[in-house]
């Protein structure tokens, strides 16, 4: 049950305060004063969810006292009365302009007034609770928000052979891309970058489910092909509108080799140190429930000192794409222009993407992950990560 509303009524005619004061206070908790000066102070003390004003009052007339209270924390609704016939359309306009609830004459009707001000409190109260209810969504968005962020590792980690740099960028309050990474030995890295259909709460779950399966890989030694098939078995409980595109990858800096698979996901890239570029692309379709089982196949391609990978998800090769269709020559060209990767090549490629929206709000994710091979001992020549 609602608690009774507080009214104020601000009138110089004592005869209408006590009218008002008869039709309403066996409800609200009715308040009348006829000064229009001390009504301010009045209000701020007495905090008025509705004052009942009179247009026409010798020290500051009801327009300006309206004007007053508006501008107040939380500001009242207005109802303005009037016992003047004269000028009433231009007295009405002010006072919508005014942002008034209702602007009624004098003398009233007594059935009037009180749906008028049941009306106007009932909105009220659902403005209130729509505020309410906005700020407790607005809490649990940030709580799970700051929950995904927690299933990220550290943006950056060197060690004596590896090098590895991360950027996430999301598009909304919950995002649906994902980059994860776990060492697994000396010298030797398990990598995952992925992203999930769609954004806010059912792609935050879903990038929960394909944390947990890369995590839970540790069983499988992090072999890609058994990422992949983990991840498939824990999206069966979703419906056939939920996929994922994914690139699992181990790097393995003694072995000089990287093993990946690349399920339906933008295609990977590495550089190597004599400048030529290989491209990983697919290996298999995209992971989905809605697919019959399949089999993803694993690639190797060798990896030496100097050479780096750059994977990423469709939000930035979308974006640099532009009208021609680009996106990928941009990302080479990015990576021959920072040979030596990590974070320069990451900030600018989002350098570039912001200059490609120039201004226009984000339309996807940013997700990228460079690694790169060092040689032993040289981990702390890279440009901005710390051992």
């Amino acid at each position: 049950m609602r608690k009774p509303s507080r009214i104020l009524v601000v009138d110089d005619e004592s005869g209408m305060i006590r009218a008002v004061e008869r039709v309403l206070g066996t409800t609200h908790r009715v308040v009348g004063i006829q000064s229009s000066v001390q009504a301010v102070a009045l209000a701020a003390e007495f905090q008025p969810d509705l004052v009942i004003l009179d247009v026409r009052m010798p020290e500051i007339d009801g327009f300006e006292l309206m004007a007053r209270l508006k501008s107040t924390h939380p500001a009242p609704d207005i109802i303005l009365m009037t016992g003047s016939i004269d000028d009433m359309d231009q007295k009405l306009i002010r006072a919508l302009r005014g942002r008034a609830f209702y602007f009624i004459q004098k003398p009233f009707d007594r059935e009037v007034l009180l749906t008028l001000v049941e009306r106007c409190l009932e909105l009220r109260w659902r403005r209130e609770e729509h505020r309410l209810h906005t700020q407790r969504l607005e809490r649990e968005l940030g709580e799970a928000r700051a929950f995904q962020q927690g299933l990220l590792p550290d943006r950056d980690l060197a060690t004596d052979r590896l090098a590895i740099c991360c950027r996430y960028v999301s598009c909304s309050e919950l995002g649906g891309d994902l980059y994860d990474y776990t060492m697994i030995g000396s010298g030797r890295a398990a990598l995952i970058v992925a992203d999930v259909v769609g954004h806010g709460v059912s792609a935050a779950m879903l990038t929960g489910v394909v944390k947990s399966s890369f995590r839970a890989s540790d069983a499988d030694g992090y072999e890609p092909a058994a990422v992949v098939q983990r991840v498939r078995s824990n999206l069966s409980a979703f419906g056939p509108e939920r996929f994922v595109t994914l690139v699992a990858a181990v790097l393995e800096a003694d072995e000089g080799r990287l093993r990946y698979v690349n399920a339906g996901h933008p295609a990977g890239l590495l550089r190597n140190a004599d400048g030529t570029m290989q491209r990983l692309t697919s290996t298999g379709p995209l992971v989905s429930p809605a697919l019959p089982p399949c089999t993803w196949e694993q690639e190797t391609v060798s990896m030496a000192p100097g050479d780096q990978l750059l994977l990423y998800t469709d939000g930035i090769s979308d974006t640099l794409a532009g009208d021609q269709d680009l996106g990928d020559e941009q990302l080479v060209a990015s990576m021959e222009k920072h040979p030596e990767g990590g974070v320069l090549l990451l900030d600018a490629l989002l350098s570039q993407v912001r200059s490609r929206l120039a201004g226009r709000p984000q339309p996807d994710d940013l997700t990228l992950l460079t690694a790169k091979l060092l040689a032993r001992g040289a981990s702390k020549r890279v440009s901005g990560i710390r051992p």
